[in-house]
């Protein structure tokens, strides 16, 4: 049989096209081979830093998968509505704790707050919500943590490998016990729960006793929080986030905040629709955003300032960000009142 040579094309471009897709589906790696392939990866990376061959085997050799971090990774606290999620953190048993907290070191966080020019009630108030005062400060291995997530979770594995490679390099300068290290289902640790890479650049040595120790030493935790907020454009004695009234639905021209770069201003947002709650004299030009918080029927708006935006750079949620401005708002009254 004669084939016409637009036939014969027409066969040897099928016959590519299901060779190339047979060769993409044998290709396909499993998740252990993934992996396998990503440890190399890091072990090159590790190699480079200056660590040997054995030092980064030993260091992996520590961890295992744990499927119960890919689970809280999935569904964390801050997926919940504001109304199911604020009376977690605001609560009169943590405010009590941050009074006691903030009466112990006392001179502590007024020296933190003036060294690095932070409001000492967010210093409280992140220490409060992250760990109840050194309560409870995580149950995860770090190191099983940072390699499930590093490892196993796509979505994130660049970012958390990375923070792994931080966590031997940490670990090493720090002379931490691994085998004991625990934090959260992120590798946060600490009083602060500070991930490895924010242990290193911003964890100080607040009491110059020649270590910057976060996870036994709340002198330490509460300088480094102070750093952290210093680091990342916290102005003392700001405002931080405004109610708004108006509207229960917002303006098309308007989006809600959602982890973006500041790019409204003031200006953009406020409206005579949709107003600030009560009187504040504001620079209409700085960045703002605007934050919803969904109530059981309808939401809540508020115009957050840079400050609010900082508290986010610790937690990008903007509930984590609501919850610990309204909780320092809390603890300043009833300090101050005290």
């Amino acid at each position: 049989m004669k084939i016409s040579p637009k036939l014969l094309t027409s066969l040897l471009l099928a016959t590519l096209s299901f060779g190339a897709s047979a060769t993409t589906t044998s290709k396909a790696d499993s998740p252990d081979e993934t992996a396998a392939s990503l440890k190399s990866e890091f072990l090159q990376t590790q190699l480079a830093l200056g660590f040997t061959e054995q030092e980064v085997k030993s260091f992996l050799g520590k961890a295992k998968f744990d499927q119960g971090v890919i689970d809280a990774m999935t569904k964390p606290w801050e997926a919940k509505p504001w109304h199911q999620y604020y009376p977690i953190f605001l609560t009169e048993k943590r405010l009590n704790a941050g009074l006691e907290f903030w009466k112990k070191h006392e001179s502590t966080v007024n020296r933190a707050a003036k060294e690095f020019e932070v409001d000492p009630q967010i210093i409280i108030a992140i220490i409060g919500i992250e760990t109840f005062y050194g309560g409870y400060m995580g149950k995860y291995p770090v190191v099983d943590a940072l390699y499930t997530l590093g490892f196993y979770y796509p979505p994130r594995a660049t970012f958390f490998r990375k923070e792994l490679s931080n966590l031997q390099t940490l670990v090493k300068d720090e002379k931490l016990d691994l085998d004991n290290l625990n934090g959260s289902y992120a590798g946060a640790m600490g009083y602060g729960q500070f991930i490895p890479s924010s242990y290193r650049h911003y964890a100080v040595d607040f009491d110059n006793d020649g270590q910057r120790d976060l996870l036994n030493n709340p002198v330490d935790a509460v300088g480094s929080v102070a750093n952290y907020f210093h680091q990342h454009g916290w102005v003392a004695k700001a405002p931080v986030a405004i109610p708004l009234s108006g509207p229960t639905e917002l303006p098309s021209n308007l989006k809600v905040w959602e982890g973006e770069r500041l790019h409204y201003q003031v200006s953009d947002i406020l409206s005579p629709t949709l107003a600030l709650s009560e009187p504040v004299d504001l620079d209409i030009s700085q960045p703002a955003m605007l934050v919803e918080l969904k109530q059981e029927k309808d939401s809540d708006y508020w115009l957050g300032l840079n400050n609010f935006y900082v508290i986010t750079r610790y937690n990008r949620s903007p509930l984590y960000a609501m919850a610990v401005y309204q909780f320092s708002q809390e603890l300043k009254k009833a300090h101050d009142a005290s």
